[in-house]
């Protein structure tokens, strides 16, 4: 029987769907599975086959195989472009009865903790800029790779609004004091002037370009950007940057920015759209700290949009 629609399947009955994938596409079962990571609805393995080491990802969401076709989408367009991916081989949920996907293994390190991430973190703003360079339709995470039209934002006002739920999100950031009157204000002055942009140019955004979603070699070239997941068509480079610079040191931000190629004074001009948007992408993560009473988090969280920890502006 297969997976039952969003629902749990024990870690054994996940390993044995991945074997039947790759039973399936290439003629012969694996010579091995190990498990890399998930939980209840969300699975990674890594498989070796005769054909060579592959990765199998699977959820028991339905609506995942949503954004698996999406990611494919993103990264065929990035590795024409020039950026390093781990192409999907394939997509697909009929042969287990829930959202799978196939690509290959690449060698390396997770970026994260390697000895040349300074190195890496220039790249990483190289590639982003590439990614950057990849022209989209409309606003968000329904975009040029599905056919949907009522789903569709195709204005940045009405991304803002309809899908991004910006007003709601001050809203729960101002009932959840995690900011001053002057910063709201700030904040809202914010969303107000970016209200007012004239329609600007949608390209692809990675929407998680961090060292984590990075595979490394040991010399530090980076050997593929992973993880596409949260991809969308947004506004560049101010959406990507406030995810990717948000958990990085000082010198780590600007080794990013100078691999971007964004001049001193143009990041200086930026900096308070950047600051805007991930204070606005805080809201999810304080609604469920307020959803699970985790009010140590939720002091966390007002310390840090606070900006009582950044040292370097009065």
């Amino acid at each position: 029987m297969s997976a039952t629609q969003d629902a749990p399947i024990h870690p054994r009955k996940a390993r044995s769907y991945a074997g039947k994938v790759i039973e399936h596409h290439f003629g012969s079962k694996p010579k091995r599975i190990v498990a890399r990571g998930g939980g209840l609805t969300n699975f990674v393995f890594e498989v070796r086959h005769a054909e060579g080491d592959f990765i199998v990802r699977m959820n028991t969401t339905p609506d995942k195989l949503k954004d698996y076709l999406k990611e494919q989408w993103a990264i065929a367009k990035a590795s024409e472009a020039g950026v390093p991916t781990a192409k999907i081989l394939e997509v697909g949920a009929d042969i287990i009865g829930m959202p799978y996907m196939v690509l290959p293994k690449i060698e390396g390190q997770e970026a994260t903790h390697h000895p040349d991430r300074f190195a890496i973190l220039h790249e990483m703003g190289r590639l982003t800029a590439l990614i950057h360079s990849i022209k989209t339709s409309g606003f968000g995470h329904t975009f040029d790779w599905s056919g949907n039209q009522l789903s569709r934002k195709e204005t940045w006002k009405e991304y803002l609004h309809d899908e991004l739920k910006v007003e709601a999100r001050l809203d729960l950031l101002d009932e959840q004091d995690m900011l001053d009157a002057g910063q709201l204000k700030r904040l809202r002055s914010l969303v107000r002037e970016m209200e007012r942009w004239e329609e600007p140019t949608p390209v692809l955004n990675h929407g998680d370009m961090r060292l984590k979603n990075v595979v490394a070699d040991a010399s530090g070239a980076v050997a593929a950007v992973i993880d596409w997941e949260c991809c969308a068509s947004n506004v560049a480079p101010y959406w990507d940057l406030s995810v990717a610079l948000h958990d990085l040191s000082v010198d780590a931000k600007q080794e990013f920015l100078i691999g971007y190629g964004l001049k001193e004074d143009k990041v200086r001009e930026i900096a308070p759209i950047i600051k805007a948007i991930n204070i606005i992408n805080y809201a999810p993560y304080v609604e469920r700290a307020v959803a699970e009473r985790d009010w140590a988090q939720l002091e966390q969280y007002r310390t840090r949009l606070s900006g009582a920890l950044d040292l370097y502006s009065l």
